[in-house]
């Protein structure tokens, strides 16, 4: 399968998760899927950028408590980056716990 493709499977895929999470956790506005698609595309950025400079080991896509971390924060300081994507403190935290079990079940890494 093309890259292309599957990278853009997984920016769906992400969209759509983070569309449940917005559903379910408290602490998210609710997003469409044009601003669940910008926060994919922004937190696999910001993702890669961290990746860049700390390793394998301390992105969002790793995992332990560091990772756990990460992501928290990372969903946290999207929100200042994309449109119509407001989270709490306390919503980073539990959408990087869901996110983190959705992972489990359904890797998001390429291979």
């Amino acid at each position: 399968m093309n890259d292309w493709l599957r990278m853009l499977i997984r920016l769906v895929v992400s969209a759509i998760v983070l569309m449940v999470v917005a559903a379910i956790v408290p602490g998210f506005r609710s997003l469409s899927f044009t601003h669940a698609l910008l926060a994919a595309i922004a937190i696999a950025a910001v993702s890669y950028l961290i990746e860049t400079f700390l390793g394998k080991n301390v992105s969002p896509y790793g995992r332990g408590v560091v990772s756990f971390i990460v992501s928290a924060i990372v969903i946290y300081l999207v929100q200042f980056i994309v449109p119509g994507l407001s989270v709490s403190v306390f919503g980073a935290i539990l959408g990087a716990l869901v996110i983190g079990i959705v992972d489990l079940f359904v890797p998001t890494t390429l291979r």
